[in-house]
């Protein structure tokens, strides 16, 4: 890496006929550097006070004087830089300066002379000359002409320059990679082998340039031209490969708008050109300035293409043109300031190296067949890139003899191959994988199992939570029936009682206990026995499942609350209904089936019609085709009749299948109306008979047995009451009055106890004829029911007794 500062050059351009001389001084004798003088003198000065300097004196690394050939100045700037470039190093001269004072001609050369040739022919016959001399390398050359017009980038070797309009070629962009490199899109890069083509390339991009005939220069560029030569070289059989360019820049001339007076589309170059100088200037400044961290290089496009060569890895080279006369004496001034400024810029050169990746792959496959050749020459067995199918199973059987060896002291020898090495680390590898990803699943679908019975157990919990209260409410309701039909039980026999305690003679009592068995009340109670025997019938406490359905006590009352709710006739009358309207449909649907056949039987017979015309008018050409077929026409009005007798019972069917609909919503929804209903009416009397707290049936207190209930009980298991306790006419009055009093002591006292009839007895298991009465299914509410059974056989076997 080469550290150094930008060199600059001045060189004094000769004064035309018409120009005044200023005043100034060389001074070569100074070393390493040169002097440059100008003198001011006062009288040229505005003002009567004049406090302005009259000597300005700059210094460069050489100043070329209006006697210095091109040669020199080749020699002296350029030919170092190349050197440097045919090294391997990036390279830049430019030239700065007024517009007039000869950048053009110092860069690129005059066309009168061959002597006049400037820096880039100079360079260019220099470079080749030093290429065919150096035969130790092979060097490749390429050549690009940038010219930057307006701030707008252009190619000027395209070959569509002469042919196009500026405006109409593409346009050279800025590209940045993410190393901050400058890349130029649609800029083209033309290889040149020799001398002859790199010139040929120079004069056609100098034809391209934009050049137009100011009050300062007759022939004026009005755009910065950047030609860059491209050298890559390397050695034979060598990877690294060294790739430099160099940039030959020639920019526009600055001008001072108000001096030249120039106007127009002139006006407009003057503006972009003064325009792309001034950022110029701003990056030298910023470049100059220890401690500014950031540099203005995207403010215009000439400075972000010259970013390498300012304070960038390249070896850079300005020329100051300076011309003074008289009138342009501030401008050369300016111009040696600005060249100062230059000079403090810091460059690192570095050398651009970089490895050929075709040759380095070429290079490791060679060395890696040597290195196959010597380990198959220890060995003595061919390596091969990959395992044989008979080695990889070897492998397999090595590893599961290890993996299931016991010892701690086991080995897995392989020997000193890596690819059996490798091999063995991934099998491992990939068994203890599958063996986690194996326990993992087991584990997880253990727990899931758990959650799963967890919750199937909770589940079936709360449904037997649900069930269990279900046959609590059930049977309290059928409870609660029970007591109403004892009551009622209890009143005819309070009215039976009062009736036998009046009567005093026996006929009379006979006589009433006749009319009683055959009154109405007596009626009524074997009635109401019945009703209730009935009721017990239909309601079994069996619990209705989970799930919905009801039980069959539930189902029986559901039965008996949907005859007796206000919308059971609607729902009939909606039920009838919707079967008309079916049967309809389905005649509908059955009548469209056969004008569908119809149609089709018709559109064949149509079909056939058409292919027995055709074959007749093959057979007779004579015939014509397009006369009307009244046959064909008859079918075809047919067709028409039945397509609109079609479309008729389909809007028919249609129609019917919205009411068919309505009328099915409307059932749903009197049906959920009425099951609503009926929870309601439930759930009320469930609370009703926990609010009462009702004793338990199975006490003895509350197991009595009432004779009508009784008598009405025995008129539905046996022929009537009446039959069991008729008397004979023949019988006694004393017999009579012995009956009677064998029966009192069976009533019911006022204090509410029985006589002949204990505890033992009502505990007592009934016998077997009994159990033909359904029972409930609980435990508790059976024996209850049983026992009142065998109460009811203990009286009426104590009555007959008596009757003997």
């Amino acid at each position: 890496m080469v550290k150094e500062t930008i060199r600059v050059y001045a060189r004094v351009k000769p004064l035309g006929r018409r120009q005044q001389a200023g005043i100034y001084s060389v001074d070569d004798d100074e070393k390493p550097l040169s002097s440059l003088e100008i003198i001011v003198p006062r009288d040229l000065a505005d003002g009567f006070i004049n406090n302005k300097r009259e000597s300005y004196k700059f210094k460069f690394q050489k100043i070329f004087d209006q006697e210095a050939k091109q040669d020199a100045v080749f020699d002296s700037i350029a030919k170092p830089v190349a050197e440097c470039v045919l090294a391997g190093y990036n390279g830049t001269i430019f030239a700065y300066g007024q517009t007039g004072s000869g950048k053009t001609f110092t860069i690129t050369g005059g066309a009168e002379r061959y002597s006049d040739r400037g820096i880039i022919p100079r360079t260019l016959s220099y470079i080749f000359d030093q290429l065919q001399k150096d035969n130790s390398k092979v060097y490749t050359t390429h050549v690009s002409y940038l010219e930057i017009y307006n701030e707008c980038g252009y190619d000027l070797l395209d070959p569509r320059h002469e042919a196009s309009r500026l405006e109409d070629l593409p346009k050279v962009t800025i590209m940045e990679d993410p190393d901050q490199n400058i890349h130029l899109k649609n800029l083209s890069l033309q290889q040149a082998t020799n001398e002859e083509e790199a010139l040929n390339l120079l004069f056609l991009g100098d034809t391209n340039r934009m050049i137009a005939e100011t009050p300062m220069n007759q022939a004026s560029t009005r755009s910065h031209c950047i030609f860059t030569i491209h050298i890559s070289s390397k050695e034979p059989g060598s990877a690294t490969i060294r790739r430099s360019k160099l940039h030959l820049v020639d920019l526009a001339g600055s001008e001072r708008v108000a001096k030249t007076g120039v106007g127009g589309h002139l006006l407009t170059e003057a503006k972009y050109i003064n325009l792309s100088l001034h950022y110029l200037e701003q990056v030298i400044i910023a470049l100059a300035e220890k401690n500014r961290s950031h540099i203005p290089y995207r403010n215009s496009m000439m400075t972000s293409v010259l970013r390498d060569s300012l304070g960038g890895n390249c070896m850079t080279t300005m020329i100051a043109t300076l011309s003074i006369d008289k009138r342009n004496i501030d401008e050369s001034i300016s111009t040696c300031r600005f060249a100062q400024r230059v000079a403090l810029i810091k460059n690192e050169a570095v050398l651009n190296e970089e490895i050929d990746p075709r040759l380095m792959v070429a290079q490791l496959q060679k060395e890696i067949q040597e290195l196959k050749d010597e380990l198959e020459l220890v060995t003595g067995k061919q390596r091969t890139s990959a395992l044989s199918q008979d080695e990889l199973l070897q492998l397999d059987e090595l590893i599961e003899t290890f993996l299931e060896d016991n010892d701690p002291d086991s080995t897995l020898d392989v020997g000193a191959d890596m690819r059996k090495i490798k091999y063995c680390f991934i099998h491992v590898k990939q068994l203890m994988n599958h063996s986690k990803i194996s326990d993992k699943k087991l584990s997880q679908h253990i727990s899931e199992e758990k959650d799963a019975n967890k919750e199937a157990g909770e589940e079936e919990l709360k449904k037997l939570k649900e069930l269990l209260q279900q046959r609590d409410n059930e049977i309290n309701i059928l409870v609660n029936m029970l007591k109403k039909e004892k009551k009622k039980a209890q009143d005819a026999l309070l009215q039976l009682n009062a009736a036998s305690a009046g009567s005093k003679v026996l006929e009379q009592s006979v006589s009433i206990n006749l009319e009683e068995s055959q009154s109405p009340s007596s009626c009524f109670s074997l009635k109401e026995a019945k009703d209730f025997s009935s009721s017990v019938h239909r309601l079994p406490f069996i619990s209705r499942q989970t799930g919905g359905k009801m039980s069959l006590g539930c189902q029986e009352a559901f039965e008996v609350f949907k005859q007796e709710h206000a919308d059971s006739i609607t729902i009939e009358d909606n039920k009838q209904l919707l079967k008309q309207r079916f049967a309809e449909a389905k005649c509908l649907g059955e009548k469209l089936n056969e004008v569908r056949n119809k149609i089709s039987h018709l559109k064949r017979e149509v079909t056939q019609r058409h292919i027995q015309r055709a074959a007749l008018a093959v057979s007779n050409p004579s015939e014509e085709l397009n006369t009307l077929d009244p046959v064909e026409e008859k079918l075809r009005k047919q067709i028409e009749e039945e397509k609109k007798s079609y479309k008729t019972m389909f809007n028919r069917l249609k129609g019917l299948k919205v009411e068919i609909e309505h009328l099915q919503l409307l059932m749903e929804k009197v049906k959920m109306k009425l099951q609503k209903d009926f929870e309601v009416w439930w759930s009320e009397e469930a609370i009703n008979l926990q609010q009462e707290n009702p004793e338990m049936i199975s006490s003895p207190n509350t197991t009595t047995v009432y004779p009508q209930f009784i008598n009405s009980s025995q008129h539905l298991s046996t022929n009537s009451f009446s039959d069991t306790t008729r008397v004979s006419p023949n019988e006694d009055a004393a017999g009579k009055n012995n009956s009677i009093t064998s029966h009192n002591p069976i009533l019911k006292t006022r204090e509410g106890t029985y006589l002949g009839y204990s505890e033992e007895n009502a505990n007592r298991t009934p016998p077997s004829s009994s159990t033909s009465v359904p029972l409930t299914g609980d435990s508790q509410a059976d024996a209850d029911i049983l026992a009142f059974i065998k109460a009811r056989q203990n009286i009426l076997q104590k009555k007959g007794l008596g009757n003997k």
